[in-house]
This record gives C-alpha cells, sequence and structure tokens, in this order.
C-alpha cells in the first residue's frame, strides 16, 4: 500500500444470506384525543360570564331612574 486507496472494494460472501437493516423509518403512534376545552377552563369561563352579570345588574341598578327594592 504505498499510494491512498482511491476505491472501497464490496466483499460479499459466496455462500449465505446478505442481511441489510435500516432503521431510520419513523414509528407512528396513535394520535391523543384531547377535549377541545378543558373541563376546568369551562368552569372559568361560566363564572366570569356569571361574575359580568352580576356586575352589570349592580351597575344598571345602581343608575338613577331605577328604583330599588329592599
Amino acid at each position: 500500500m504505498d499510494g491512498p486507496i482511491d476505491e472501497i472494494r464490496e466483499v460479499l460472501p459466496k455462500k449465505g444470506l446478505v442481511h441489510y437493516e435500516d432503521y431510520e423509518k419513523f414509528i407512528l403512534c396513535k394520535p391523543k384525543i384531547l377535549p377541545l376545552k378543558p373541563v376546568t377552563l369551562e368552569k372559568l369561563e361560566q363564572m366570569q360570564r356569571e361574575a359580568h352579570q352580576v356586575a352589570k345588574d349592580r351597575i344598571s341598578s345602581a343608575q338613577p331612574g331605577h328604583s330599588r327594592r329592599s
């Protein structure tokens, strides 16, 4: 071996099997189904709507021209 090798020689067996494995493929898993809105978010939105309605009622009852009933 005096100089650099320009080419790599392929050696195949004359008997037996040639085995080749390629593991570079993606393995896909089942998709996980997530709810569009979590239950806690729905509860918070409902509480916010109720609080907004209560505040609106208090403002409208405090305006002049409305009678207050106790």
